[in-house]
């Protein structure tokens, strides 16, 4: 069986083509994924007031990858200019930009310190005070407030970045042994 033979699968079970295309776009069937309920990721959430783009702070200094010059101001500049340059698209034209995942990133290393590992390293995005962190980011477009994480992944914690249709961030890290096991490939939550 080959890593896509899911899709066929899917098909015979009667799947939509759009639901079969999701698929594809992530990777994995909707079996297989992580499953945390939004009243879960909502009750992580509640205590959490919301940051808009100019209101980040850094919690410590930043540490750069190996070989990047890293400004901790240049990438709060970088943060505030990414939402300000999204919101005013969004403005002008009724449609997002599709930077989330960046700005889950970006914001997560401005408000938890995360450290980002170098392009393309699987497993976990970067760490945060010693521990492998996985960064999921949910837009105000998303259509549910599933989030999906690959059980095989090397992380040990999961950061829920969560971007409302105002551009204010809320952001919460959860330890893996929280997270729902739904059987499958992947961890489920829901926000």
């Amino acid at each position: 069986m080959s890593d896509w033979d899911f899709l066929h699968e899917m098909r015979d079970k009667g799947y939509s083509a759009e639901d079969i295309a999701d698929a594809a776009a992530v990777g994995y069937a909707p079996w297989d994924e992580a499953y945390l309920s939004k009243e879960w990721i909502d009750s992580e959430l509640e205590d959490q007031l919301p940051d808009d783009a100019n209101s980040v702070e850094p919690r410590e200094q930043f540490r750069s990858r190996d070989g990047f010059p890293y400004s901790v101001l240049k990438q709060a500049e970088i943060f505030e200019d990414l939402v300000d340059c999204a919101a005013r698209h969004f403005s002008n034209t009724g449609r997002y930009l599709q930077v989330w995942g960046e700005l889950g990133e970006i914001y997560a290393e401005l408000k938890f310190g995360l450290r980002r590992h170098g392009t393309h390293q699987a497993g976990s995005d970067g760490t945060i005070a010693g521990k492998r962190v996985e960064v999921k980011t949910i837009s105000p477009e998303k259509g549910n407030d599933h989030v999906l994480v690959k059980r095989q992944g090397d992380f040990e914690q999961l950061l829920i970045v969560r971007i409302n249709e105002d551009f204010q961030f809320t952001g919460k890290l959860i330890e893996r042994s929280r997270l729902a096991d739904g059987g499958g490939k992947f961890l489920r939550a829901r926000m």
